[in-house]
């Protein structure tokens, strides 16, 4: 089983390309800290993961996330071998997102991208990237409540 989940925040906005066919496709960089700290009371580690989206979700990507802003992923792990222009043999780790959520508070979505969207947005592909694609996660029917709604709640 190959699944991968993070939550960090973007190290800059992401950049959207398109294939040769013609496919967007948007990578970026999130920084993830790791859950515990060092023995000797120094600070956190942080690691930095570079993540790669297709299709509408990546068309989402650039239209709603900034850098600095605090977003979830969750797709699959992949190991890309590939050769540098001085003919050296490299390798690379990558996520591919399959699903993006906005995370944070309401107030850092509609700060940092203008918009604040309500569901998460979600794409299935198959894993040559040749088929196509479901359309954005639509809301259950549930509505957001409004900061001061919040007394009369229960817990």
């Amino acid at each position: 089983m190959n699944q991968v989940v993070l939550m960090g925040r973007l190290t800059r906005d992401p950049e959207l390309r398109h294939t040769t066919s013609g496919t967007p496709v948007a990578s970026f960089t999130i920084a993830v800290d790791r859950g515990f700290a060092p023995r000797d009371g120094g600070e956190r580690q942080t690691d930095f993961i570079d993540v790669v989206t297709w299709r509408q979700t990546a068309e989402f990507m650039v239209k709603y996330f900034v850098k600095g802003q605090l977003i979830a992923v969750a797709g699959r792990l992949q190991i890309r071998d590939w050769t540098d222009k001085d003919g050296n043999k490299r390798r690379n780790a990558e996520v591919i997102a399959e699903n993006v959520y906005f995370t944070g508070d309401k107030r850092e979505r509609s700060d940092s991208s203008g918009a604040a969207p309500r569901a998460p947005y979600s794409e299935s592909r198959p894993d040559d990237y040749s088929g196509g694609y479901s359309s954005p996660v639509q809301p259950s029917g549930f509505s957001e409540l409004d900061d001061e709604d919040d007394g009369d709640l229960p817990f």
